[in-house]
């Protein structure tokens, strides 16, 4: 057996029975691994005990920080490498090797990696639609990258952990060459219970322009600000929900994909029309 690779691997988890075991077992190559727990009803302590995890509890007061930030600022990490792994992911035994690589040299390039993610939809992997290649900063020394926090937005109803915010990282990054495996649509009802509390985040940065402002003005990369200029223009136009399924399915080549192709962007059209609907709703009512 190898010797075990000096990094730690950071678990965020919720009731995860079907996916922790995997999960964990894809990434026994790491020296360490901590699953942050949020007082998980099903046997996902258990299982990540019995597989040589360390388990942390969370409880979030509802306000910041979310699991993420908390877990990078507080917990006593062994190593200064970590890698950010959601129970539903999978590291490759080829992306494990370049970690390692990069883990072990004296002086590595950069500060923090980029990461690319496959996408498993209906039996089969995504590989247009918009979400391939999916670019994701997960690889970094924990002391300088934090995840974005969106002020003025108040309570996104959607959970206690970051969803869709992206790393802020004090340093140089860079891209890995292989990729890691993503299991997080494996039932159409499944992909519905998610979006669902995706939407009540995007309403809620729709409806407050803080919030925007806020992600505008963080430290993001080029290409994410260039993104979130064209979202933010989009947000204005009409049929968003008609546009959104041409933009996945026709600009984004959603249709080589076929049949789980054409189902994922209708499903798309159908997430847009929930974000639409609830920041109307939002306005409607009052909320922020």
């Amino acid at each position: 057996m190898s010797e075990l690779c000096p990094i730690s691997i950071l678990i965020p988890a919720k009731n995860e029975i079907s996916n922790i075991r995997a999960c964990i077992e894809s990434a026994r190559f790491a020296d360490e691994i901590v699953v942050v727990d949020s007082n998980s009803t099903d046997s996902t302590q258990e299982i990540s005990i019995s597989l040589g995890a360390r388990v942390v509890d969370f409880k979030w007061n509802g306000a910041f920080p979310k699991k993420k930030n908390w877990a990078l600022a507080n917990i006593a990490w062994k190593h200064p490498w970590v890698f950010i792994l959601d129970a539903d992911e999978r590291i490759t035994p080829e992306l494990a090797g370049e970690l390692r690589a990069i883990a072990t040299q004296p002086a590595p390039a950069c500060e923090g990696y980029y990461v690319n993610r496959r996408f498993w939809f209906l039996d089969g992997w995504l590989m247009h639609c918009g979400y391939y290649p999916s670019w994701n900063l997960r690889f970094f020394r924990h002391e300088l990258g934090r995840y974005e926090q969106f002020t003025g937005v108040g309570d996104t109803q959607s959970g206690d952990n970051e969803v869709h915010e992206h790393v802020i990282l004090n340093g140089r990054s860079g891209h890995l060459k292989y990729e890691m495996e993503h299991y997080a649509f494996p039932t159409i009802s499944i992909w519905i219970e998610k979006h669902n509390r995706y939407s009540n985040w995007e309403a809620r940065l729709l409806r407050s322009e803080e919030g925007s402002a806020s992600a505008s003005s963080a430290s993001i990369t080029p290409e994410l600000a260039r993104k979130r200029r064209i979202k933010h223009f989009a947000a204005r136009l009409p049929f968003r929900p008609t546009l959104r399924f041409f933009y996945h399915y026709v600009w984004r080549r959603g249709f080589l994909d076929g049949y789980r192709g054409y189902v994922f962007c209708r499903l798309m059209a159908f997430y847009e029309f929930m974000n639409v609907t609830k920041a109307a709703e939002l306005q409607r009512t009052g909320t922020k």
